[in-house]
């Protein structure tokens, strides 16, 4: 339900940097102090193991390509989307996920920015156990959630269990509903083109885009002329004007309201 936001835990483990640390009692080491060197090398490490990352093909460049699309209008203000950001996740791991979400004002206890809340991550050719050890690394250091978009063979979009230590498919009907997110993120929009179209045009919408807002103001205009046309209702050069320059949605409706049972154009915009 739109609104709706269910009781998660904000106060993920290790999100600051300092209040979680590794088995030792060792601290995690800061989000940007890497082991590879970013945007130089291929590299990634997981767990002490160098991983060459290799440019994308079809179909995962195609399906991450379309996650920054959709993910990008429903990131809620106050936070921050990017794209094959790499963090350092522990000792002796340093990789990227290929889309993420984070608040956008530094970190007070670090100065630096804040560790990823929302992590998605496509899987086309690589090792799904390299996958679970990145899901189970992010989550120690305090990742609050992390989803997996499967694209080889059954596509589907799964998210990253604690409890059970392994991925759980999420109903293509449902929706991610977060914090971070203005509204729901539909799993569907995940790999179907047209839902994404859908789902983008929605979340443009809900953020108040002006440019959807101006469309849809447009719409209810030429309805309402529909409407007064169907009912023998004449309207004057200027009462046309009036409508279809109203870009006010809440003044829209009450127009079309009243003319359904308005007796002239001056009835229903009298104000």
């Amino acid at each position: 339900m739109e609104g709706h936001r269910p009781p998660y835990d904000l106060k993920a483990p290790g999100a600051s940097g300092h209040s979680q640390r590794l088995p030792g009692g060792r601290p995690f080491p800061p989000l940007d102090e890497h082991l590879v060197e970013p945007e130089v090398t291929r590299d990634e490490i997981i767990g002490g193991r160098r991983v060459v990352a290799q440019p994308a093909r079809e179909p995962h460049a195609t399906r991450q390509f379309t996650l920054d699309y959709v993910l990008a209008p429903h990131i809620a203000p106050g936070y921050t989307g990017a794209a094959d950001l790499i963090t350092r996740v522990d000792t002796d791991s340093d990789f990227a996920s290929d889309a993420c979400v984070y608040r956008s004002e530094p970190d007070p206890q670090t100065g630096t920015r804040h560790l990823e809340e929302l992590v998605f991550k496509v899987v086309s050719e690589q090792d799904e156990r390299d996958v679970t050890e990145k899901a189970l690394r992010m989550h120690r250091r305090g990742v609050r959630r992390i989803f997996a978009i499967f694209v080889k063979g059954n596509p589907r979009v799964c998210e990253w269990s604690a409890d059970t230590r392994s991925w759980r498919l999420l109903d293509l009907s449902s929706s991610i509903e977060d914090p971070c997110l203005k509204v729901p993120l539909k799993v569907a929009a995940l790999l179907d083109a047209a839902a994404a179209n859908q789902a983008v045009v929605e979340a443009l919408a809900a953020q108040g885009d002006p440019t959807i807002r101006k469309r849809e103001a447009a719409a209810k205009a030429e309805t309402l002329l529909v409407v007064l046309e169907a009912r023998s209702l004449a309207v004057s050069p200027s009462q046309r004007e009036e409508i279809l320059r109203c870009d006010d949605l809440d003044r829209l409706d009450r127009w079309a309201r009243r003319a359904a049972l308005a007796t002239s154009a001056a009835e229903v915009l009298a104000e």
